[in-house]
This record gives structure tokens, C-alpha cells and sequence, in this order.
């Protein structure tokens, strides 16, 4: 028997490796069971190179548990390890064998994903005591048996072991009595170990017999040991894609189609992805891409392996070449990483293409499903936007689809505005802006459906994307005004007239927004009012919203633009109405306020020529006055408004008619217009 201390730098190692050195305690069966892979790939490559010459028999690994005793048992009929090995590998934390046989067998290794040395030492993790019975598979060698309780202090003995391979045995720790549990284990290897390339077995199968299941003889493999990405894609059906995703994912609708990743040079990379159908909403969840190394389970976290807009994408990518910390839990950045995430950009754009040109009508099919995607990565890849423009798809309201070049020819003609820009017209809901897509229609203007979170941000930068162009919601502004061909003739009013009907509008507008009146010249035809905000404000308000950086614009009021139809007959009754109703004391105020703008411009002449420390305190005291009584006269102009707009049936119907075919005409206020349209009809 042989005692001794691990060859550690601090005594304190081992709280170390239960706090620290590993961000989650389940993985330590993961990282056992790759030993044990490692341990019988070594000697199928042995075997390979002719270095090992007896019968190499059942490789199968097996996981045992024991609730009543707390123990978990792995055991492999791998290499096995000599006393000097585990000396070495054991013993001498952080010294692994993995890079010395690499070297050795170069040639004939599959996969050697793990390592003896701090893999091993995650049992601690869960364990009060750990013991490893091992026999080598070198002709004379003896079985050894090594034990350890979570002190730096250990015992070696030789013992009598008939069959070659380790065997693991864990005593687990009071806190850590739930990973006995059955199901627990089976969690952990459906999660880590589904996939491993040596057979993994964990209790019997079951079978149905009088009434209730019972064990058979035949083992339970957890594991495929030849997932469909390790098989040649020249070998595989479309309905062996579509199977191995209902495998991935059994709850998910079938994908829209995949990608079969497999590159040798310059580095290793095999995986299939597979483009969900994200229609309705982004999947923020992102974590359905799994990333293997060599068909071990290492994380679904792989934003620092693909870019960001890849992450809405499911599927596996499994690569050696990956670098991984000693929990194989986050991933470090180096350049194999980079020219990985740029090879699997280019085979989503390659495989895009593809597809667009190959069966334009199924691809168009299936664009609603795929914009959402494309315009992420649009957005958020210089590269991916350049291949993306070739097969990008714009959508009318006709549902029509173009490319880009495309449509700009379509509309080129007639919707160039004064500025020599192409103005692209769109829609987000052209359920709810109905009216204002007919309206451009009528002028002969195509209009597009951008109808996704995105679009927001998206319009943004196809504006700087495509030259001399400009985006416009179709509602932003009266249709004569979305393209201006010309200068716009103003109806010639007095300057009360439009502060008459911006008090008078603004008192029966719902609260919390800020309204900004005109009245224009819009057409005879065209409705007597039109809400309309800014495309502008409102875009970044939408950007706002979703997260565009501009979290300021959420916490101002919204701003619209209320445009009163001077050509509209309803809107002539409306002035007309004013004036009767309220004319004779407008103009009492009309008369004062002139006579004191008067005064103030008199001052003013008089001091023109005078510095501000020059003008006389009587000068100064009489404009203070002065205008005072200005801000009084305003202050009964808009009381005099509101009494009209308190009165005036024709007033709040046309406005709630602008609101509601805004959608911004509710509760209340929508029964009271509701009330009224049935009075009016009586």
C-alpha cells in the first residue's frame, strides 16, 4: 500500500474545484464519461496502429447508481492505467495524458474529447470519497486501486482485477445524494452524453409484460454513436434531416429547411442547422443551437461561436478545433473561432442563394418565415447584408415579391420626388392603415409590408444602404405629401385662424400626447382631418421600443401632426360654425390683440437702435405689460375655443373619425362617438 499527497500548489484545492474551478456541478458525469471515451478510443486507435493485438470485445461504458448505498459507478474496458500512470495523471493535478498520446497516434486517433487529470477531479464536486479501480491493458501489468477523500491525502494499493479498463466509483456527498437518483443520471446523459461515440449504457431495457414493465437482459444505450452530422450528406434523405430535428426538438414545427456543415481545412467543423419558422416573433431564448466537441455535449450558449443573428437558427455544430476552459462551459475567443462563425456566415448565404434562385416560387413561400432572420443578420452583419442583398425580398400589398433592383425600377418613374430620391411607401399593419394604402394606390404608388419588429431599424438602414432612396410609413403624412413632386401651396389665412382651431382640436384630442395643427390644402376628395405622425419620431419611437439605443424617445409624450383639410367642405362648415358661434367674441379679441402688437412694435422701433442695457425701465415695464395682456387675450381665445369644441357635434365627429381610423379612438370616447353617429342618423 502506498500513501502520499496529490501534487497540488494549495491545500486547499479541493474547495477550489467545488466552488470555483467548475460553474456547474452536473457536468462532472459528463466529463467522467469522457474520460471513459477517451480511455476506449485510445485503444481502438491502439488496436488501429497494431499496437494492441487481443480481441477488443464489448467497449460498451456503463453508468450504475446505488440510492440506498449513494454511490455512482462508471466503468469502461478501455486502456486502463498502470500504477505509474495514475501516479502521473492522477496524482500530478493538471498533467494530462491527452497531449502525449495525441502525438504518439496522430494518425489513428478518432477523438480524444476529454482527459485524465482536472476532468477527473469534478467527482470531487459531489463526492466525499472517490475510487479508482484500474488494470491496464499492457501485457504483465497489475491492477491498482487508488482512493481519495477530498483531502490532498490519498492511498494506492495493488489489487486483483480480471478485466482491463477503470472503474469509477463515487461516494457522494450528503448535499449531493440526488444525483443517485435514476432520474437524475438518465437527465444528465440524455444532456451531456446523447451523442458520445462509444455505446453508454444505464440499466436494462424495459419491456410491457402482465400488466406492468420488467427488466430485460439487454442493456439501455442512451446514445447514438452515429448522429446524422457525422454521416456523409451525399448518404442522407431529406426525411432523415427532418427526423434527426424532430429528435433535437419534439415540440417544434417541422424547419423551413437545412444547412450540412463539414469542413476539414483549416479547421474541424461538422454540424446541420436548421431554419425555424420565426414568423411571428423572435425567439429570444436562443439557445437551441447545440455545440458539441467530438458528439460531446459541451453548451447551447454559441453567441462567441456564430454571430448574433445565426443564434435564431437550431441545430448542431460540433468541432475539436473550438477552444474551451476546463468546464467546457464558456468559450474563449482566438482565431479559429473567427474563421469558424465567418465559414458558417458564408454557408447560410451560400445555402440562401441557393435556394432563392434554385425554386424562386418556394422560396417566396417561405419568406415571411425567413425575413425576420435575414433582416437580423442583415442588420447586424456588414458581410452577411452585401451576399444578402442579392437575395433579399421585398413584399407588396399585393403580395408581390421583387428583389431589390427590381422594385427600385418598378417605382422609379412614379415615385421620384422633387429631391431626385426614389420614396419607398410601406406598411406595418395594413390591416389598421387600410384606408391610407388605398389612398396611395389610387395615385398610382406601390407600397411595400414591413410588418416585423425589425422593420423599424431596417428601413434605417436600407436609407443608407440604397442610394438616393427614402422609406415612408404610408400613413405619416397626407397622400399628396408622402411624395411631393413640388412646392406645397399653403390656403392663405389669417394667423388666428389656425391657433383657433389648435385650441379647439387640442381640447377634445385624448390626453397624453402632444398635437401640432395645420390646416392644409389636401384635396376635395381627401378627409376633412388627418392624424398622421412624423415618419421620423414615430420610427424612432418604434426603435426605441424594440431597443435601438434612443431609450429617451420612450419618455416623451407622442407627437402627431393634425392636418385639417382647408379644400374638404366639412372642414369650411366647421369655420363657418366658429364663426357664428363664437365670432363676434374672436373678434373683440382679434381687435385688442392687434392693437397691442402695435404698441410692442412701436417700443421696439423706437429702441431699434438702443443696446438692451439702453432701453428705459418705463420702455421695459410697458412691453412686460403689454405683453401680459397679450397672454391674457390668448388665454380667453382659448377659452372661447374650448366653449365652441364643447358644443360643436360636427367638430368631435370628424375628429373622432380621424382618431378611429387611427386606432386611437377607445373606451369612452368610442361610445360616446358611437352615441352620437346614432343620434346624427336619426
Amino acid at each position: 500500500m502506498t500513501n502520499g499527497k496529490i501534487g497540488v500548489t494549495t491545500e486547499n484545492i479541493f474547495p477550489v474545484i467545488k466552488k470555483f474551478l467548475y460553474s456547474d456541478r452536473d457536468i462532472f458525469l459528463r466529463e467522467l464519461i469522457a474520460n471513459a471515451v477517451d480511455a476506449v478510443q485510445k485503444l481502438k486507435a491502439l488496436a488501429g496502429a497494431g499496437s494492441f493485438k487481443d480481441d477488443l470485445g464489448d467497449l460498451t461504458i456503463r453508468v450504475a447508481s446505488d440510492e440506498k448505498a449513494n454511490t455512482i459507478t462508471i466503468t469502461d474496458r478501455g486502456i486502463g492505467m498502470t500504477a505509474e500512470e495514475v501516479d502521473k495523471y492522477i496524482n500530478q493535478i493538471a498533467f494530462s495524458s491527452a497531449g502525449d498520446f495525441l502525438e504518439k497516434y496522430k494518425d489513428n486517433i478518432g477523438g480524444i474529447i476529454g482527459h485524465f487529470g482536472l476532468g477527473f477531479y469534478s467527482a470531487f464536486m459531489v463526492s466525499g470519497k472517490v475510487e479508482i479501480r484500474s488494470l491496464s491493458f499492457k501485457e504483465g501489468a497489475r491492477g491498482v486501486k487508488w482512493t481519495c477523500d477530498g483531502s490532498p491525502e490519498y492511498s494506492m494499493d495493488e489489487i486483483s482485477k480480471e478485466d482491463r479498463g477503470t472503474e469509477i466509483i463515487l461516494y457522494l456527498d450528503d448535499d449531493a445524494k440526488e444525483y443517485a437518483a435514476k432520474s437524475k443520471i438518465k437527465g444528465l446523459l440524455e444532456k451531456y452524453c446523447k451523442f458520445m461515440p462509444v455505446p453508454i449504457s444505464f440499466g436494462k431495457v424495459e419491456e410491457w409484460k402482465d400488466g406492468k414493465y420488467v427488466e430485460t437482459d439487454k442493456d439501455e444505450i442512451v446514445n447514438d454513436t452515429e448522429p446524422l452530422w457525422t454521416k456523409a450528406p451525399k448518404d442522407i434523405k431529406d426525411e432523415d434531416y427532418m427526423a434527426f430535428y424532430r429528435k433535437l426538438y419534439p415540440m417544434q414545427e417541422d424547419p423551413l429547411f437545412y444547412i450540412h456543415l463539414n469542413v476539414d481545412y483549416p479547421f474541424h467543423l461538422t454540424g446541420i442547422l436548421y431554419f425555424p419558422k420565426i414568423k411571428d416573433r423572435m425567439d429570444v431564448s436562443k439557445n437551441k443551437i447545440q455545440l458539441y466537441c467530438n458528439q460531446m455535449f459541451v453548451t447551447d450558449s454559441v453567441e462567441s461561436i456564430v454571430p448574433e443573428f445565426l443564434t435564431l437558427l437550431h441545430g448542431v455544430i460540433d468541432s475539436p478545433d473550438i477552444p474551451l476552459n476546463v468546464s467546457r462551459s464558456y468559450l474563449q475567443s482566438d482565431s479559429n473561432v473567427k474563421k469558424i462563425s465567418s465559414y458558417i456566415t458564408r454557408k447560410v448565404a451560400d445555402r440562401l442563394e441557393e435556394i432563392s434562385k434554385k425554386d424562386k416560387d418556394s422560396f417566396e413561400s417561405k419568406w415571411d418565415n425567413l425575413k425576420l432572420f435575414i433582416e437580423y443578420g442583415m442588420l447586424t452583419d456588414e458581410k452577411f447584408f452585401d451576399r444578402a442583398r442579392k437575395f433579399a425580398l421585398l413584399k407588396t400589398t399585393d403580395g408581390k415579391f421583387f428583389g431589390y433592383d427590381d422594385y427600385k425600377k418598378l417605382i422609379e418613374p412614379e415615385q421620384t420626388d422633387k429631391d431626385k430620391k426614389v420614396v419607398y411607401l410601406y406598411t406595418s399593419d395594413p390591416v389598421s392603415q387600410y384606408s391610407y394604402i388605398e389612398g396611395a394606390k389610387n395615385k398610382g404608388y406601390q407600397v411595400l409590408v414591413m410588418d416585423s419588429q425589425l422593420d423599424a431599424h431596417f428601413v434605417n438602414l436600407l436609407e443608407q444602404k440604397l442610394e438616393n432612396s427614402k422609406f415612408a410609413r404610408v400613413d405619416s403624412a397626407p397622400v399628396d405629401q408622402l411624395i411631393q413632386k413640388g412646392e406645397i401651396t399653403r390656403p392663405k389665412l389669417q394667423d388666428h385662424e389656425e391657433n383657433d382651431m389648435n385650441y379647439a382640436f387640442r381640447h377634445i384630442l385624448p390626453e397624453g400626447a402632444e398635437y401640432n395643427v395645420k390646416i392644409e390644402n389636401l384635396g376635395a376628395d381627401a378627409a376633412p382631418v388627418l392624424i398622421t405622425q412624423s415618419e421620423f419620431m414615430r420610427r424612432y419611437r418604434d426603435m426605441s421600443a424594440l431597443g435601438g439605443g434612443l431609450n429617451f424617445t420612450g419618455e416623451m409624450p407622442a407627437s402627431y401632426n393634425v392636418e385639417l383639410n382647408y379644400e374638404n367642405e366639412i372642414i369650411k362648415k366647421v369655420l363657418a360654425e366658429k364663426d357664428n358661434e363664437a365670432g363676434a367674441e374672436l373678434s373683440g379679441i382679434n381687435k385688442k390683440t392687434s392693437e397691442l402688437a402695435a404698441q410692442i412694435k412701436e417700443i421696439n422701433e423706437k429702441n431699434k437702435d438702443k443696446k438692451a442695457e439702453e432701453i428705459s425701465r418705463e420702455d421695459r415695464d410697458k412691453k412686460d405689460e403689454i405683453n401680459k395682456e397679450i397672454d391674457e387675450c390668448d388665454l380667453k381665445r382659448k377659452d372661447a375655443m374650448n366653449k365652441f369644441a364643447d358644443k360643436s357635434v360636427l367638430l368631435k365627429q370628424i375628429a373622432d373619425i380621424a382618431l378611429l381610423s387611427n386606432g386611437m379612438l377607445k373606451g369612452k370616447a368610442l361610445n360616446d362617438f358611437i352615441s352620437r353617429s346614432l343620434d346624427l342618423l336619426k
